[in-house]
């Protein structure tokens, strides 16, 4: 045994170990970017920072002025309006100096000429209405009705007023009951409406 050749044992250079200066140099650009970032952060907001110390300056004297001046403008100025107010009250004073004088009370000439024209044309039409019938005598009548209406509009004078009315609402009903028998296609009677007409003539002095 002890004639075997022994191994020679022999240093061998040991495997050189991965190098790390990648991940170094990694790790080194983070931190450098992070820092430049947080530079940048603080050179937008140092300035920011420092603008109110001009503008605290002034903005409190432009808040005490408004804070002073509107303060008393309003209240003065609704006291003032309301002053007014009560002022324009008496307005309702001047309805009755408004109102229309009472109706002067016309004279029985002068009516007449106010209602004449239509007392002739009443006696004229109750003529053709008589003389006719059907479709021609209705619309005579419709006529003749048409002005007992504006002789109901006209204000008589007071003493002939009531008499007046009587005659009116008799004339009103004759040509009524003319209306009826006409439309029916029966010969009116003219005689209760041309005795109604002359006695609203009567009335006026015609």
């Amino acid at each position: 045994m002890t004639d075997e050749p022994q191994p020679e044992l022999r240093w061998a250079p040991l495997e050189p170990k991965p190098s790390n200066r990648g991940r170094v140099w990694l790790i080194v650009g983070l931190v450098v970017a992070v820092l430049v970032i947080v530079g940048v952060l603080l050179f937008f907001l140092l300035p920011r920072g420092e603008t109110p110390t001009p503008g605290a300056s002034g903005s409190p004297s432009p808040s005490a002025s408004a804070s002073t001046s509107p303060s008393p403008s309003p209240s003065a100025s609704p006291t003032q309006t309301e002053t007014p107010q009560p002022t324009a009250e008496p307005v309702p004073t001047m309805t009755p100096i408004t109102t229309p004088p009472p109706v002067a009370d016309p004279s029985v000439d002068a009516f007449r000429g106010q209602v004449q024209g239509w007392l002739d044309d009443a006696l004229t039409g109750l003529q053709i209405v008589s003389e006719s019938s059907g479709q021609d005598a209705t619309e005579v009548i419709e006529s003749l009705q048409a002005d007992a209406q504006r002789l109901g509009e006209s204000a008589p004078p007071s003493s002939i007023e009531s008499a007046w009315g009587s005659a009116l609402s008799e004339y009103d009903q004759a040509l009524t009951s003319l209306h009826s028998d006409a439309a029916a296609g029966m010969q009116p009677s003219v005689d209760s409406a041309r005795s109604a007409a002359n006695q609203l003539r009567g009335l006026v002095g015609l």
